[in-house]
């Protein structure tokens, strides 16, 4: 179908920080694991970080996995037995990941999550600080939701959502989601022979949420309505995204070299969506800074104690608060990683005193410049 914007479509090979969402259909069939797909995703991932970009895997799979070592018959499962089969799953799934990355060099790194971790402001930063780290170290982190602990409460229930919320939180610029189908069409293609695909989406529009319908694999609770709220949620934060038939060897290879796909642009790239979200929040608290953190802060550099002249408000650890100059002038705003009372306590001290006030190790940065609009 002809594109729904005049913007050309995202290259794969000019990601940046690219994430990666595999569906369990995609690496667990009725026998198990499929190895020999999974040694062939490793390829890709090693290639892409070849050409210098990061890469987060955001895996369904330890259900699926968990239930065929365990016997479970297919169909609904239980709360519990879902619990018990993602914790049998998720350990051989991880081990699965770390065997066929390992000949690449590759070192690989768990992270489990809940939709309250990403809701949660002091939780989202920890994520985003642990996920920043792991891949500023090159660690390639293999996300899923913790089924293990997570009830309907806090569960995203879907890894589409999930992997586009992990998105927006490493600042990735684009989203990839290997799925069963070969893009967005205008109706189930399965049952509609007449549907069509959208090649390219710029703006998600009531009529398009309208087209999506219900999941088609009988091992994959994502439909076309869960990636279009992922799409949602990825090109609100500046990544762009794409659905693609993932089942191919190599796929993302077969992306890069013009594969049938759907993607949804991004209005702007993730760093300036991210200071758009900062700015628009509602401070709780203000930070008066002296000169020299002012000219340190409109150079690019993070807010450390030490240039803190005082604190007022009350606040809590990630939550925004207003940074003002010595003359009380509006200067930015930001994410505070201490709370109220820590923030007044380290206010005009260096970084390295901070144990020693506090009685733990803090972060060396008030508000780091990633989590800052000025």
């Amino acid at each position: 179908m002809a594109a729904l914007s005049a913007l050309s479509a995202p290259d794969i090979r000019a990601a940046k920080r690219l994430v990666v969402k595999i569906g369990s259909a995609l690496l667990v069939d009725r026998t198990g694991l499929r190895q020999g797909w999974l040694s062939a995703l490793a390829l890709d991932v090693a290639e892409v970080k070849l050409r210098g970009t990061d890469v987060v895997l955001v895996s369904s799979g330890s259900i699926a996995l968990g239930r065929r070592v365990l016997g479970l018959p297919d169909g609904a499962l239980t709360l519990e037995q879902s619990q018990a089969a993602a914790a049998v799953g998720q350990i051989r799934l991880a081990r699965a990941y770390e065997e066929v990355l390992a000949p690449h060099g590759i070192t690989t790194g768990q992270v489990l999550v809940t939709l309250e971790d990403t809701e949660d402001r002091r939780r989202y930063l920890n994520s985003r600080a642990t996920m920043e780290t792991l891949l500023g170290l090159g660690v390639v982190p293999i996300v899923n939701e913790n089924d293990t602990v997570a009830t309907d409460e806090i569960r995203f229930g879907d890894n589409d959502r999930l992997a586009a919320q992990i998105a927006v939180t490493v600042g990735a610029d684009q989203l990839i989601l290997l799925s069963d189908v070969d893009g967005f069409y205008s109706a189930n293609p399965k049952e509609d022979p007449g549907a069509e695909r959208f090649d390219l989406v710029e703006t998600i529009t009531p009529e398009l949420e309208a087209m999506a319908g219900d999941p088609i694999s009988g091992l994959s609770k994502g439909g076309m309505k869960t990636k279009i709220m992922a799409a949602k949620t990825a090109v609100a934060g500046g990544c762009a995204m794409a659905i693609m038939e993932g089942s191919v060897l190599r796929p993302l290879k077969a992306l890069a070299e013009g594969a049938a796909r759907t993607w949804f642009v991004a209005g702007a790239d993730p760093q300036v969506a991210r200071k758009r979200w900062i700015n628009a929040m509602k401070p709780r608290g203000e930070i008066v800074v002296d000169a020299g953190a002012v000219s340190a802060l409109r150079a690019g550099k993070s807010l450390l104690p030490a240039g803190v002249r005082s604190v007022a408000g009350a606040f809590g650890r990630g939550e925004p608060v207003a940074i003002l100059g010595p003359d009380g002038a509006a200067l930015g705003k930001g994410l505070i990683r201490y709370t109220a009372e820590e923030a007044r306590a380290i206010a005009g001290h260096k970084s390295g005193e901070i144990e020693r006030i506090l009685g733990y190790a803090g972060r060396a940065a008030l508000i780091h410049r990633d989590d800052m609009v000025v």
